[in-house]
This record gives C-alpha cells, sequence and structure tokens, in this order.
C-alpha cells in the first residue's frame, strides 16, 4: 500500500460454535459498518474505487488455520483485499453449553481486527 487513509478497528464474538471465521467476520464488520467515507473517491487515483487496496489484520485466538480467509475477502465490496492473521484475541467460557447451537464446548472465540484502506 502506498498510501494509508483510514485505520478501522473493531471485534467479533462466537459466543457458541466455536467457529473463528464466524467472529472474524463480525470484527470486520463492526470495524467497518459504523463508518462512512463519503470523499474516499476523491482520494483515490483516477477517483475510482477499484483502486482501493484493504488490508485486514486480524488477531485470532486459535484455529487460524480454519480461517476462511475468502469469506472475510468477501466483506470488501470494492479494490483489492489481502488478509493477514496473527495470534491475538481472546478465548474464554460463554458459561454455558449448547448443543444446538453447535458447540464443542463452553469457549466463546473473540477476535480483533484492523481495516486499513488506502491505495
Amino acid at each position: 500500500m502506498e498510501k494509508l487513509l483510514f485505520i478501522q478497528t473493531g471485534f467479533g464474538v462466537d459466543v457458541h460454535g466455536q467457529n473463528v471465521t464466524k467472529a472474524a467476520k463480525r470484527a470486520v464488520e463492526n470495524a467497518i459498518y459504523h463508518n462512512s467515507m463519503p470523499g474516499i473517491e476523491d482520494l483515490l487515483p483516477n477517483q475510482d474505487l477499484n483502486n482501493m487496496k484493504v488490508r485486514i489484520k486480524l488477531a485470532v485466538p486459535t484455529d487460524k488455520d480454519a480461517l476462511d480467509k475468502e469469506a472475510v475477502k468477501e466483506l470488501i465490496p470494492y479494490g483489492t483485499v489481502e488478509v493477514e492473521v496473527m495470534d491475538g484475541g481472546m478465548i474464554t467460557t460463554s458459561g454455558i453449553f449448547l448443543a444446538e447451537k453447535d458447540d464443542k464446548n463452553e469457549m466463546m472465540y473473540i477476535v480483533n481486527a484492523s481495516v486499513e484502506t488506502g491505495y
């Protein structure tokens, strides 16, 4: 990325099911869905949203190999998207095991996200 314009941060939780992709997608949604960047086209080369570059950094507590990066990328409708995964996040108890929610145990996964936008 030649020029960094915005950084948005968020977190996501999968309370039941221990699905790191679900928690990661929620973290990215939390980062981007509370913002509007109405002037971004004016800042991009050729004023084209397809020239936008997005780097998603995810701090994941476990199951990094199970993370579906393509599913995370699909949340960003424009530009070129890359996903970087690192150790982090949290595993803590949900306090209850619910088989009907596909729980494997009583733990919930928390993922942190940083969404960097530029060109």
